[in-house]
């Protein structure tokens, strides 16, 4: 089994990219599906987050009000850290027991988006990062409707990119259209498994 985390800031297109290798036959781990997944209602997850944030981070739903939540944490360094220290145990026991249960010559990508901040590049037999430079992101993530000043903010609470680019094995570069793109995931997708060969 090769296992590739892959990592990219905000508004860099790893989720294109997951996408796109999923498609390919890699089964895709995507961590924040699983950090939305163990913190639904009735889990400890979301049990533990009501415990250190506050009824207010409860929508009238009855779930994680994620904005409110977002609001909280994002700026606040000790804040994020805080719901880090909650759902990234969670998120990582999860992820083993998908693992487990794949062939043994699978191509697992680990979508990762905080794999740099959170030093876990050893975890991984590969480590990609989606890369584009940061005024591309920044509009990416304005198209989507986050406001310039929670954009920014999200941005200067994940790595800087040069840190990326430090931990990665690979960069998949993703400046410009989607036919560039998939040429791109196909060369690393032939990259990967040449090496789980």
């Amino acid at each position: 089994m090769l296992r590739v985390g892959l990592t990219g800031g905000i508004g860099s297109g790893k989720s294109e990219v997951a996408r796109r290798l999923a498609a390919l036959g890699a089964l895709v781990i995507d961590a924040d599906r699983l950090a939305r997944d163990v913190v639904e209602p009735g889990t400890e997850g979301f049990a533990a987050v009501v415990e250190g944030f506050g009824d207010e981070v409860v929508g009238l739903d009855g779930r994680l009000d994620r904005a409110a939540l977002a609001a909280r944490v994002f700026g606040d360094p000790e804040q994020l850290a805080r719901l880090n220290r909650i759902v990234h145990p969670l998120v990582a026991a999860r992820a083993a027991e998908l693992v487990a249960a794949v062939p043994p010559d699978s191509v697992v990508v680990h979508d990762v988006p905080l794999l740099v901040e959170n030093g876990l590049e050893a975890d991984y037999d590969v480590v990609v990062v989606v890369d584009a430079p940061d005024d591309l992101r920044l509009r990416r993530v304005v198209a989507r409707g986050l406001t310039e000043a929670d954009a920014r903010a999200r941005m200067a609470a994940q790595a800087s990119r040069e840190a990326r680019l430090a931990a990665a094995d690979i960069v998949v570069e993703n400046d410009g259209d989607l036919a560039a793109l998939d040429t791109r995931v196909a060369e690393l997708w032939a990259r990967l498994e040449a090496a789980a060969g």
